[in-house]
């Protein structure tokens, strides 16, 4: 034996008689040690417990350890325990982990499991991510986040996800060898909030020019991502060459190219014919650039006249193949995933491919299914032929918040779906919201339905729901969760309105406001007062879940939407005073109105994630110098108002398409615009002539402007919340 001070002296002693690890854990975050010199935390590390333990049942542990210890040691002869860590966390422990909130205390003990439980599918994919999802919500994310969001996705099961950070970089790269000037990619290559729009073929340039910079600070993001998602047996879809050019190229480069039109007042990037001989040129550039920056995927992803873009003197069946052929070429193995959205993918386009080369996402399958359910709007009588497809859930349109989905269709028309003849190829289910980070009790179960093998209740569910998500059970919670789930929660089978029931606050002022966006297709289909009783029964209970992230988050954004609805009812006063020409009352409901935005604007300082300061903040923390940040945060803020310029926000109808009912941006972006309509009434009610409102020339302004948002949640949140209930509702 070794004297005890001599082990504590040496610096290589880290432990005895402990056979090394073989299992493999990443530090999860750096210390800064001195400026610009980072370490590993390895205090703080963090090992993936999601998917198959190898084990092998011995009475007696051998002297040697059988050799376990080897790198090289056989572990083929042992036996596979699948360890759905997360299910356990949930119906076991008691533990939610969200996107609000990605870490737990464990309990000392750990529950044991009671009775024997297995759940396993059929299901070989479970697809993550719209190409908007990485505007609207992970424009700005830096590794920190990204890491939490990877996390999330193993534990939820996901396997095959979109991953297009840094694809700019590999655009760069492929046009400097075709001989464009960093000034002309800069033309084309949209800026850090816009690029999901470049990528399906809808815009160019806007948003940019982004700085070299940029392209450097993705391409490393990136290759952080691909290789924890490949650690972790997560497949990433990489966007592949579909014949985007840019909108010059034939002047440039001589290329065959069809023009596909405009969208919403952007001109959109030019395509290559697939009869052009250079077409498989610079396709093959493409994947070479892609490969030397991240490798070969088994996956790409490619939507080509996206979005009505348009077709004439396209070979459709010839486009089809020469993609294919391209992204074989590159890897044989590899599989085409095309987005099922309004017409695409053609049926001409796809129909003489191979079955097993191509996966289609049927993007909006909870609303507009595109499998073959001839009660769909959408409706392909052969659904996608050969093809395998995913049934998908988009649900969230431009990020906006706002409660809203088909809990109970969602469930029915997944197991319709299922046992229908076009059953047998549906191999997966997928997320594909525009906007994320909203409505967590939708992707939860969205992401359980390929587990569970019969359709289940509703009810049943949702009871068990709330005890994993706020650790413990609670009628009145319960209660409320039913009540929500039968009214804003329960959107009619038919109903095709493009996500949340929208906060009138956040609307352009018109006489009779009613939708925000230009193409929400909203409907009345709950009544406002289930959801403002069901506010109430979560704030009766509120002290007995103090401190409970979960609860506080679900809390806000309840009450959040109460105050919505109250808004919407104190605006149809205020016009029915201005039609009467009643000043008074006129006076009276606005100011009430009013009122409402900025106590709403204070409920939501209480969390950061309602909060236009975080958005913000992740913004101008990507850039380097002044400028850098100055124009990340012109990304940020326009991205969310106006969209584009002029003749896009309000002749293209993109204007609000985004908007977000976040502190910050309710105090002096909304109340703003509400507050400048009300006066310009009371001047056309006291008999003024009075000039016509330039909307768009006062929301610029905000859009320009670099005034500070705090990121910190401001105030007590159970407080807050009851205060400001009571003043709104009177109980």
């Amino acid at each position: 034996m070794l004297p005890l001070l001599s082990l504590l002296e040496d610096p290589t002693m880290v432990g005895m008689y402990k056979l090394p690890p073989r299992s493999t854990a990443w530090p999860t975050r750096q210390l800064e040690v001195a400026p610009g010199q980072l370490l590993f935390d390895l205090d703080d590390c963090r090992l993936n417990l999601n998917g198959f333990w190898k084990f092998r049942w011995t009475p007696t542990l051998p002297e040697d350890g059988d050799g376990f210890a080897a790198a090289e040691f056989d572990d083929s002869g042992w036996d596979d325990i699948a360890v759905p860590l997360n299910w356990y966390l949930k119906y076991h422990v008691g533990i939610h982990l969200s996107w609000n909130g990605m870490q737990a205390e464990l309990p000392e003990v750990l529950p044991a499991v009671k009775q024997k439980e297995r759940h396993e599918t059929d299901m070989k994919y479970r697809y993550d991510f719209n190409y908007c999802t990485f505007s609207y919500t992970m424009a700005f994310w830096d590794w920190t986040r990204w890491e939490k969001e990877i996390d999330w996705m193993a534990l939820h099961g996901i396997n095959l996800p979109l991953a297009m950070v840094g694809t700019d970089g590999v655009w760069y790269n492929v046009l400097s060898k075709l001989g464009y000037t960093k000034e002309e990619i800069n033309d084309f290559v949209a800026g850090p909030g816009f690029q999901a729009w470049w990528l399906m073929n809808n815009l160019e340039g806007w948003g940019g020019p982004n700085p070299d910079s940029w392209y450097k600070q993705q391409i490393a993001l990136q290759k952080r991502i691909v290789k924890r998602m490949r650690e972790y047996g997560i497949e990433p879809v990489f966007p592949g060459y579909s014949g985007m050019v840019p909108h010059n190229a034939k002047e440039k480069l001589g290329l065959n190219v069809s023009d596909p039109g405009l969208w919403n007042g952007y001109r959109r990037p030019a395509f290559l014919q697939p009869t052009d001989p250079r077409f498989e040129e610079i396709a093959s550039l493409y994947y070479k650039e892609m490969n030397k920056l991240y490798g070969k995927a088994d996956y790409y992803s490619m939507d080509p006249f996206h979005e009505g873009g348009s077709v004439a003197g396209v070979d459709l069946d010839a486009a089809g193949k020469a993609i294919m052929q391209a992204m074989k070429k590159n890897n044989p193995k590899a599989v085409w995933v095309a987005q099922a959205w309004q017409a695409n993918p053609r049926p001409q386009m796809i129909g003489n491919l191979e079955a097993g080369d191509l996966i289609v996402l049927d993007l909006f399958a909870e609303s507009r299914p595109q499998w073959g359910d001839p009660a769909s709007t959408w409706y392909r009588k052969d659904g996608f032929g050969q093809h395998d497809w995913i049934y998908c859930m988009l649900l969230n349109y431009g990020g906006n918040v706002g409660l809203h989905g088909k809990l109970k269709h969602v469930i029915d028309e997944f197991y319709k779906a299922k046992e229908s003849p076009f059953g047998k190829t549906l191999k997966g289910v997928g997320m594909t919201m525009e906007g994320s980070e909203n409505n967590p009790v939708m992707f939860e179960l969205l992401t359980e339905l390929p587990w569970c093998p019969q359709r289940f209740d509703k009810d049943q569910w949702l009871r068990e729901y709330t005890v994993a998500r706020y650790g413990k059970s609670n009628p009145t919670v319960q209660d409320a969760w039913i009540l929500l789930s039968n009214s804003i929660y329960n959107c009619p089978d038919a109903n095709t309105q493009q996500g949340t029931h929208e906060s009138v606050f956040c609307a352009r002022p018109t006489e009779h406001p009613y939708q925000v966006s230009s193409w929400s297709e909203m409907k009345d289909y709950y009544d406002p007062n289930d959801v403002i009783r069901a506010a109430a029964m979560m704030v009766s209970v509120a002290d007995e879940f103090k401190g409970n992230n979960n609860f506080e988050y679900d809390l806000v954004d309840i009450v959040r939407q109460a105050i919505a609805e109250k808004g919407r009812l104190t605006e149809k006063v205020v016009e029915a005073a201005f039609a009467a020409g009643d000043k008074k009352l006129y006076k009276d409901a606005s100011d009430r109105f009013l009122r409402l935005i900025l106590l709403q604007d204070e409920l939501l300082a209480t969390r950061p994630e309602f909060k236009v300061g975080t958005w913000i903040a992740r913004a101008r923390s990507l850039g380097g110098t002044p400028e850098e940040k100055e124009l990340y945060e012109w990304n940020a803020r326009v991205q969310i108002t106006t969209w584009g310029n002029r003749l896009a926000a309000d002749e293209g109808g993109l204007r609000d398409y985004a908007h977000r009912e976040w502190n910050g941006i309710l105090k002096d972006f909304y109340y703003m615009r509400w507050k400048t309509w009300f006066d310009y009434q009371t001047r056309l009610l006291d008999g003024r002539k009075t000039a016509a409102i330039d909307f768009y020339a006062i929301e610029e302004r905000w859009t320009k402007a670099t005034n500070v948002y705090s990121s910190e949640p401001e105030g007590d949140c159970i407080s807050t919340v009851k205060r400001i209930f009571v003043e709104i509702f009177g109980k």
